[in-house]
């Protein structure tokens, strides 16, 4: 069962087996943004639509063996995990070739629970993947932010004559009286005096 966290994450079927559809749903009894297609021509054009935090494909499929389609998922959706269910006597060679991709290869038959710990697994990797790009998102808004506050100190200097110390002291307390971030009153000085 997935965590609360995952329920809203976006999950793709591409499999002509509602066998292997109805295995696969049990997996994710949790999630509630679940699409089937049965082609990887009809998953291709759902992936253009919408992005998918999962995709499982049931391989091969009815117009291509879905390796190149597991290929493409990885290159273009680069938040996506991808699954892989291909028959036994492929298996082996499909998961050395898709391994150095990240993509999950699983041989078939399988059953709910092999399903079940896979989707589990990229899930877990995908969550961390979700807060390694929160945390760049936040390192780089930081970056800029002190990108702004350093050339409003410059202006000051320059055009202020104020020392680094003073004008960084300028900043800080405008932003404090003002209840207002750093980045704010540094913006307003570039405005000024730019």
């Amino acid at each position: 069962m997935p965590k609360n966290k995952d329920i809203n994450l976006s999950v793709l079927i591409v499999s002509a087996s509602e066998k292997l559809v109805t295995i696969v749903r049990k997996s994710l009894s949790g999630f509630t943004a679940i699409d089937v297609r049965k082609s990887a021509a009809m998953g291709r054009r759902s992936i253009l639509e919408r992005d998918y935090d999962l995709v499982v494909l049931d391989t091969p499929l009815p117009d291509e063996t879905g390796e190149d389609f597991a290929i493409d998922i990885n290159e273009k959706c680069s938040s996506t995990s991808v699954l892989v269910i291909t028959p036994q006597e492929i298996s082996e060679t499909l998961q050395e070739h898709l391994v150095d991709y990240g993509i999950l290869v699983m041989s078939k038959p399988t059953n709910s629970g092999k399903i079940d710990k896979s989707i589990r697994f990229l899930m877990a990797v995908l969550r961390k993947m979700h807060k390694l790009k929160d945390k760049n998102r936040n390192t780089e808004a930081k970056l800029e932010e002190m990108r702004i506050v350093s050339k409003a100190k410059l202006l000051l200097v320059e055009k202020k004559k104020m020392s680094e110390d003073e004008a960084h002291r300028f900043i800080g307390k405008n932003a404090m009286d003002n209840g207002v971030p750093r980045k704010m009153i540094a913006e307003r000085i570039i405005d000024d005096l730019e």
